[in-house]
């Protein structure tokens, strides 16, 4: 490959005006030489990496390709979609590889990679799903950074000197796959009564749902989550992860209050569902229904019956059947206690969850 070559050149270069230094007393019609050939070295070097200026990270892995291919050597027969070198004294297991679904973020941290490790050590392989590539440099280490056009989960093995990966899309991976947003979070705290927070009890039942899908350890169904803690994704990234991942449901989980915000004895579990959408044997409509017997039945609650919910960005943006679950009102005082409790959340978690296995099983 090109930048193999390059080294190997510069090597070549540092013997020869080693010699050349060392034989100037002797032959002064030398001197001259070599600085030709250290002229010639950095115009070579120069015209390389001018080549390279300007280009995006998806634009040097391209060059990198056609360089390889150029030098004819093997370096693109590996089956996987990317390949990163490692620096010299790094191995595989050195590596810290994150991943963020909402955003469609894959973040690799690689030590000791200085701010030319892009040219000293050339990314190949293919852009497959792949929006961006860049590379940042750190004190002590480089970050890779690939932003993916959907959702995709990592695949990675290593040997000695390469990393190599595969961005693997939920579909390859799973027969199902769901996605469950706990409602509102950081900055966006919901409803609030008697110093409750309307965003802790819809995480607290979202946390609950995922033991569950954890302990199930089905490898059929992959299950995503817009947050597992106190952020606030925004609406575009809670229907976006539902969009790019292909889902087959979307699940938003909230908690209701009266209109006007006041303790009231009104009670129960409501769900929103697309009602601009086709009523067919999968529609929005039908699964929102499933909810609601589903959490009724297994929580108690009282039938509150379906709500129209187009108007919501996060049901009527979304393509996959969406049903947004009112589990209760913090406006009542008696639902407001059960909803702070451990073991009634547990009791609508378990509802959710076995309306999405039934879903599933109809059909969705």
């Amino acid at each position: 490959m090109e930048e193999k070559i390059l080294k190997k050149t510069a090597v070549f270069f540092v013997v020869v005006l080693a010699v050349i230094c060392l034989s100037m007393p002797y032959f002064p019609r030398l001197g001259i030489l070599s600085e030709e050939l250290l002229a010639a070295y950095r115009e070579y070097r120069t015209k390389t990496e001018s080549e390279r200026l300007g280009m995006n990270g998806i634009e040097l892995m391209e060059y990198n390709n056609a360089q390889a291919k150029e030098a004819g050597e093997n370096e693109l027969s590996f089956s996987s979609q990317i390949r990163l070198e490692l620096p010299l004294g790094v191995s595989g297991n050195d590596l810290k590889i994150t991943e963020d679904v909402v955003t469609q973020t894959i973040t690799i941290q690689i030590p000791f990679a200085g701010e030319d490790y892009f040219y000293e050590y050339p990314v190949l392989g293919r852009s497959d799903h792949i929006d961006s590539l860049t590379y940042e440099n750190k004190k002590s280490y480089g970050i890779v950074e690939f932003i993916t056009d959907q959702v995709c989960e990592l695949k990675s093995e290593y040997d000695e000197d390469y990393v190599y990966i595969d961005f693997l899309t939920p579909q390859e991976l799973y027969d199902k796959v769901v996605v469950i947003d706990a409602g509102h979070g950081g900055n966006a705290p919901g409803a609030t009564k008697q110093g409750i927070c309307e965003k802790d009890i819809d995480l607290d039942i979202v946390l609950k749902i995922k033991e569950l899908f954890d302990a199930a350890k089905d490898p059929s169904i992959g299950v995503y989550y817009t947050r597992t803690e106190d952020v606030n994704p925004g609406f575009e990234n809670r229907v976006g992860l539902a969009n790019k991942s292909g889902a087959d449901l979307f699940i938003s989980i909230h908690n209701n209050s009266t209109k006007s915000g006041r303790m009231s004895s009104i009670h129960g579990t409501q769900v929103m569902y697309d009602e601009k959408e086709d009523e067919t044997e999968y529609s929005s409509k039908r699964f929102a229904q499933i909810c609601l017997e589903e959490v009724t039945a297994a929580a108690g609650s009282s039938n509150k019956g379906l709500v129209d919910g187009n108007e919501i960005h996060v049901i009527g943006n979304c393509k996959a059947p969406a049903a947004l679950i009112e589990v209760g009102f913090m406006t009542n005082q008696a639902e407001l206690e059960k909803l702070c409790s451990k073991e009634y959340q547990s009791k609508v978690a378990r509802g959710i969850y076995q309306a999405v296995l039934r879903a599933f099983a109809e059909g969705y």
